[in-house]
């Protein structure tokens, strides 16, 4: 498929390269300070002061689901943030890594607001090294914040690509690469109960299952994320391309209402999200990294959709069998499983159309059978051996096929 992709490139005479990137130089750390820091207001009006060590770079914008102000900064240690006092109109304040050189402090709203006025003012006229960030904040119509939450990123603000991450390496020495992808982490925790989160939880079970992987089952392996930071959806997807993925592993345990959520699922992308998957990533995602092997900057959407839609039409049935054999490898290895053990869903990080990709849910943390599981070592190790036997299972059965059709 790959080469009848590119044949088709070529026939059209659409391939020329795009400039990559530069990787952004890092700032000094600059330090919250609380004394200087206050949020304030209601539900009809806001005010946040955040005062800061040094002037730093910084951007704002507002992202949706639920309403939340967002606040990239350059490398600002924001500890001690949490322990500001807010008003009824903030639900949430945290903060954490967003990627190399920035950290992002999230606002989350009761309800929908706009940013009215935005400022940084610096202490350089008193003598000190110190900056305020200030921002004014009003309510806002369901209409006007959408209107904002869904503008474009302008395109320094896109998401990072993967030759500006410090790449994790490929482990292994197998012909089959397996990227595994702790979900959530940093300012993400995910589902969260008690003192446990779905984002330690899988970091913890994606370090396990790695070394069964590379000890029983002869595979490479590389994480998108091996220890408790935030890597956009997006670059996860990246940082597959960029290690020459066989498979995608998307890893979490997410919460639900008791009785509806017990044991563990396996995902594929929903056929009726393929279309606006792929729509979404031409408008948004770089072109070169889009399909491996294909260049496809100069393209317009047009032509990188109807690309993107024929590897699809490959890939899906070879993510239908990777999913049918990972149930078949948890049921035959006794492990407690969903009453629908197979779903789909429009899941980001599934979009990748050449990639098999699934995301595993383990289990529930709102379920406090599927919690004590996912806590007991024996239970995970017995887990990652049976996703093991399914990824040996499929990739025996993937080569055979791929044989038959001269792949």
């Amino acid at each position: 498929m790959r080469a009848v992709l590119a044949a088709l490139l070529v026939l059209i005479g659409l391939c020329s390269a795009a400039p990559k990137a530069a990787a952004q130089e890092l700032s000094a750390l600059a330090r919250f300070d609380g004394g200087q820091s206050r949020i304030s207001g209601d539900a009809a009006a806001l005010s946040v002061e955040l005062g800061i060590s040094q002037p730093v770079p910084w951007r704002i914008r507002m992202l949706d689901g639920p309403p939340r102000l967002i606040l990239d900064v350059r490398e600002v240690d924001w500890r001690g943030v949490d322990a500001l006092a807010l008003p009824a109109s903030v639900a949430e304040i945290r903060a954490g890594v967003f990627r190399p050189g920035w950290s992002r402090l999230v606002v989350e709203l009761a309800g929908p607001m706009v940013v009215t006025s935005s400022a940084m003012t610096t202490g350089e006229a008193k003598g000190a090294a110190g900056a305020v960030i200030a921002l004014n904040l009003t309510a806002a119509s369901p209409e006007a914040f959408a209107a904002e939450a869904t503008r474009p990123e302008p395109p320094e603000w896109a998401t990072p690509k993967a030759a500006q991450l410090p790449m994790p390496d490929v482990q292994g020495q197998g012909p089959i690469v397996v990227v595994l992808d702790p979900g959530h982490g940093g300012i993400d925790p995910g589902a969260e109960s008690g003192d446990q989160n779905e984002a330690r939880l899988m970091l913890l079970f994606a370090r396990e299952l790695k070394e069964i992987l590379l000890r029983d089952g002869g595979f490479q392996v590389v994480m998108t994320r091996d220890e408790d930071i935030f890597v956009p959806l997006e670059t996860r997807i990246s940082i597959a391309r960029a290690a020459g993925a066989d498979v995608f592993l998307s890893l979490h345990a997410d919460a639900l209402a008791e009785g509806e959520a017990q044991g563990a699922t396996i995902y594929r992308l929903a056929d009726d999200a393929t279309d606006e998957a792929a729509q979404a990533l031409a408008e948004r995602h770089d072109r070169d990294d889009l399909l491996a092997g294909l260049d496809l900057s100069a393209q317009d959407d047009v032509v990188v959709t109807v690309l993107m839609d024929m590897a699809r039409t490959e890939t899906k049935p070879r993510i239908d069998r990777l999913s049918a054999q990972l149930v078949a490898a948890i049921q035959g290895a006794e492990l407690r499983m969903h009453r629908h053990p197979e779903q789909e869903g429009g899941f980001s990080v599934l979009k990748s159309p050449d990639i098999p990709s699934v995301l595993i849910e383990l289990g529930f943390l709102s379920s406090a059978r599927d919690l004590k599981r996912l806590e007991d070592p024996e239970w995970r190790g017995k887990f990652a051996a049976a996703l093991t036997q399914g990824l040996k299972a499929w990739a025996a059965e993937d080569q055979a096929i791929r044989a038959l059709k001269g792949n």
